[in-house]
């Protein structure tokens, strides 16, 4: 069966989202575009994780084109999208097992693919590593995929509104006001480290 392809070239918006309260929140990234919607549910980790990286990524135009990309150095306040996840978030076409990140420099767009979690049954770890290649190599019959296409902007607004739900959940620093990390944190205005300070 050929591979499943939500693509949003661009997309109207690109964002994550959770549903539920702090310690039970769901998660997912949610495409729209012209009354189409996709929805596909992920990790907080996943979340924070592409988050990072989609910055990371951004960053590295910015360094490599001297500044001449077309890319904010921040999130655009306009860009930062803070409406709630279109309604109802079902049905969520998958959830997210691997995701990729590019930078298409001829048509200056960020690139995000999350592809559909796939259980493989395995007996030993060269089961796994053929199971693993098969999927990477099987472009065209491998499992639904979601890719976006970002200008620089939204691309900055996406991670600027992921890392804030990430941090949504978290109750603030009694000094500083700052979301509390489950690791650890590191208070500005104590200037030290405040161990276990999350739940």
């Amino acid at each position: 069966m050929p591979r499943q392809v939500f693509l949003y070239d661009p997309p109207d918006r690109f964002v994550a989202g959770t549903v539920g309260q702090p310690g039970e929140r769901a998660f997912y990234l949610q495409a729209s575009s012209a009354g189409r919607i996709t929805s596909v549910a992920l990790e907080k980790a996943q979340v924070a994780a592409l988050a990072e990286r989609v910055d990371e990524l951004l960053d590295e135009v910015v360094r490599r084109s001297g500044g001449n990309a077309q890319v904010p150095a921040v999130a655009p306040a306009e860009a930062i999208d803070t409406e709630p996840l279109h309604s109802p978030v079902e049905p969520v076409e998958f959830r997210v097992g691997t995701m990729a990140l590019a930078w298409d420099g001829e048509g200056q767009r960020v690139v995000v693919e999350a592809q559909a979690l796939v259980e493989v049954e395995v007996d030993s770890e060269e089961d796994l590593q053929a199971a693993e290649e098969m999927l990477l190599q099987d472009d065209e019959n491998g499992p639904p995929l979601l890719r976006v296409r970002l200008t620089g902007a939204m691309a900055r607004g996406f991670a600027k509104r992921a890392l804030d739900v990430v941090a949504a959940g978290r109750p603030p620093c009694p000094f500083c006001n700052l979301p509390l990390d489950p690791d650890g944190h590191v208070c500005p205005r104590q200037n030290g480290y405040l161990r276990g300070a999350a739940s």
